[in-house]
């Protein structure tokens, strides 16, 4: 514990003495407009569309399971309805 400590206190040190250093990387401290940081912010989007694409998929998965339920739970319910009416016109 002694030893995260001492690493967190060096970590903050470092920071406070070269601040211009930690601000950003050489692709964000750079101008906005330059083909990187358009590259960079058409990465992002891209991941953006596929963590969308992957929690759509998950969440039809659930509407699917939600609604095959539903229509197992009506089957068996209409199914155990129909057997007493088929008795009940038999006596």
């Amino acid at each position: 514990m002694k030893a995260i400590r001492q690493c967190a206190l060096l970590a903050a040190l470092a920071m406070a003495t070269a601040p211009q250093s930690v601000l950003a990387c050489a692709t964000c401290f750079g101008k906005s407009d330059s083909d990187l940081a358009k590259a960079m912010n058409w990465g992002i989007l891209s991941l953006l569309a596929v963590v969308v694409f992957v929690l759509g998929g998950i969440a039809a998965f659930f509407i699917y399971l939600a609604r095959r339920a539903a229509l197992t739970a009506r089957a068996a319910t209409s199914a155990e309805a129909l057997p007493e009416t088929s008795e009940q016109l038999h006596r």
